[in-house]
């Protein structure tokens, strides 16, 4: 799911207990994956009075949630004014805004947890070869007329304003960054405190879903049942789940050295208006994390092969947009992620499965679409279904 050497794992965050299967248990929900996904899922359920089961073949946030730069934005990869045209108007600006509110649910409730590193952060979306200076301009007119707070900046106000020489970017507000690693665990530590129990190393090697409910068979031979089984295992999903649309790209990050300055004023996120865009943040000791230069193929052997070459690429880049950094690389890595043809997750439940969930096709907004993947499915569990659910089935 990744390689290199991610950033995250190299600060202390909080010890969750788990351990293996070692007998068959019965739980209201079992959830396979205990990545960032996992966490909420668990974190959203519990509360609701479920009981609930974790199970993960690698442990508590040691697959792609370790790779995550962690810009949790509320913007879609997909532009409003392009999402609209692909799903409709009005479709669009409601998942637009639900983005928007899942940021803010996953600040509140990562603040209720007391993290250190976590911080608002305003977004800057600067002109590319997806949206011209004309188009963001559209862009903006659309975030207006949807309630979203937006601020065009020319040429002559960005560059004032950031140092940044693009013909126009978009200003938005609310974002956050986050340590993706720390605010799992922190998730599944609460979870724990309140009887949620974590299974791992526990492969989960067959599902048999049927009418009355379901059994996960593990590697071992021991057996999970549950009344509702959720897939929140990032990509790695079985072969019966799927789904038109969805595909596995890889993508590379790099992480430099403390700078001694503030790399760029007010430290918002940038990123780029364009088909494969750049990425860039600073976290809480200094650094510059910067990503992107991603590729359409899902191949972990071809993708590794590629991260000394891509750290270089991504090396230049960071230094024609910023010149005043400091480009030398302390920690480089690569992974995988899911996409589909409109930049939204596919969350709901499994055709063919009864009781069996799936959340999935995350783009660039793992974080964001992980805390609407709990609110969808926790709506659906306790009949209480979702207001936008509609926006994310399989």
């Amino acid at each position: 799911m990744r390689t290199g050497r991610s950033l995250w794992e190299t600060f202390p965050a909080p010890r969750v207990p788990y351990g293996p299967l070692k007998k068959n248990i019965s739980v209201d929900v079992l959830i396979i994956g205990a990545g960032i996904t996992g966490a909420l899922v668990a974190d959203a359920l519990v509360d609701e009075g479920f009981k609930v089961a974790i199970a993960d073949t690698r442990g508590p946030a040691k697959g792609s949630t370790t790779a995550s730069t962690a810009l949790v934005q509320y913007e879609c990869d997909t532009p409003l004014i392009r999402l609209g045209k692909q799903i409709g108007k009005r479709d669009a600006v409601r998942a637009w805004r639900r983005s928007r509110l899942a940021v803010d649910s996953i600040g509140a409730r990562l603040e209720s947890l007391g993290l250190k590193d976590m911080a608002r952060r305003n977004s800057l979306y600067l002109a590319g070869d997806l949206l011209d200076s004309d188009a963001l301009m559209q862009e903006h007119h659309a975030r207006l007329a949807a309630g979203l707070a937006s601020r065009h900046l020319d040429r002559k106000a960005l560059r004032e304003r950031f140092g940044l020489s693009r013909s126009a970017a978009l200003l938005s507000h609310g974002n956050l960054t986050i340590n993706p690693r720390e605010a799992t665990l922190a998730l599944l530590k609460s979870a724990c405190t309140r009887n949620v129990e974590i299974f791992s190393p526990c492969e989960i090697v067959d599902i048999d879903a049927g009418s009355r409910g379901v059994t996960a068979t593990a590697a071992n031979g021991e057996h999970i049942r549950c009344k509702n089984l959720i897939l929140a295992a990032g990509y790695e999903f079985p072969d019966s789940v799927r789904v038109r649309g969805h595909e596995i790209v890889s993508t590379w990050v790099i992480a430099t050295v403390p700078q001694k300055r503030p790399a760029w004023p007010e430290q918002c996120l940038i990123w780029e208006a364009s088909e494969k865009y750049l990425y860039l943040r600073t976290t809480s000791d200094g650094r510059i994390i910067c990503g992107g230069e991603d590729e359409d193929f899902s191949s972990a052997e071809k993708r590794d092969a590629l991260l000394s070459r891509k750290t270089r690429a991504l090396q230049r880049k960071l230094s024609r947009m910023i010149p005043s950094a400091d480009a030398r690389v302390e920690f480089a890595w690569t992974g995988s992620f899911g996409t589909t043809p409109t930049g939204l997750p596919k969350i709901g439940s499994v055709p063919g499965m009864p009781h069996c969930w799936a959340a999935l096709g995350y783009g660039g907004n793992g974080t964001t679409f992980a805390q609407i993947a709990a609110d969808v499915i926790r709506g659906a569990l306790t009949n209480r279904p979702d207001t936008d659910a509609d926006l994310y089935r399989l």
